[in-house]
């Protein structure tokens, strides 16, 4: 027998609907096995989709899985805050007021409230340190472009597993044309710096082949990432934004603070769908 859980389908990382990235997001997921999981996933048919269960450590708020359409990541940055906002919107309450505890794949991860804005703690990275030549020359090759473009890489990987390079300018970011098949497998970020005046500081690009997405809109976890790499080695300002989307027509905006040994990856969170969903 089907049982009615609470649904909610957000747009993170713009506080207007449909500029954002999409997510779904299932309630009182307990009693769901792996299977049903995923499969509600691939139903979805989005990015990633995420379940919220009770939390199994003591300082922890709420516990989260999350699944793309073609398995379950440990830790992604727009599921965190959106599925921090739809917690809240339905009644959750942290134990310490102003900051939600999330409990995920990766361990504890901590949400801060700023007024309407979300931002969590970027996480460790998993693998840092430049990129091999050959991987350098295949991503050059996948994007389209001589490896003597690429001014600047490194391993941003924090659970997804994603590299990064750097282009001269936002501009050339943007007329990046892909070949997909040559980057499948991987999860490549390409940012560049945008002109004086412009409303962000970067342009980001996400591919990510692997998860059957060819290009997210708006990725927490990548921003996560360069943050650590950008403001480590003095490529970025400590408080800096960030514009991804714009090749799919999405305005999404990403703020990136750094603050003593904490960096805040930001983002507003639009509502779109409160409602329920039966699930078995």
């Amino acid at each position: 027998m089907s049982q009615t859980r609470k649904f909610h389908q957000l747009d993170v990382f713009s506080a207007e609907p449909l500029m954002g990235n999409a997510l779904a997001v299932v309630h009182q997921a307990e009693g769901l096995d792996d299977e049903a999981l995923a499969a509600f996933a691939r139903w979805t048919n989005l990015a990633e989709t995420t379940f919220l269960l009770p939390p199994t450590h003591p300082d922890a708020d709420y516990r989260v899985r999350i699944f793309t359409i073609d398995g379950e990541l440990p830790f992604a940055g727009h599921p965190t805050l959106g599925s921090c906002r739809a917690w809240l919107e339905a009644g959750g309450r942290p134990r310490n007021s102003g900051q939600v505890i999330q409990e995920c794949g990766i361990g504890l991860v901590r949400v801060r409230q700023s007024k309407s804005r979300l931002a969590f703690a970027a996480p460790p990275l998993r693998r840092s340190g430049p990129l091999d030549e050959a991987l350098v020359s295949r991503i050059a090759d996948g994007l389209g472009i001589p490896s003597s473009e690429i001014l600047a890489h490194q391993w941003v990987d924090n659970g997804p597993g994603f590299c990064a390079v750097m282009l001269e300018s936002a501009a050339k970011v943007l007329a990046l044309k892909p070949d997909r098949l040559k980057l499948r497998g991987m999860e490549v970020g390409v940012l560049g710096p945008q002109v004086e005046g412009a409303d962000s500081d970067f342009e980001v690009r996400a591919f990510v082949t692997s998860e059957g997405v060819p290009e997210d809109p708006a990725t927490g976890s990548l921003n996560a990432g360069l943050a650590v790499w950008l403001t480590g080695a003095g490529l970025a300002p400590d408080h800096y934004c960030v514009a991804q989307g714009t090749a799919l027509g999405r305005r999404a905006r990403i703020f990136i603070d750094r603050e003593g040994e904490d960096i805040w990856v930001g983002g507003d969170c639009a509502v779109v769908v409160d409602g329920s969903v039966n699930l078995g």
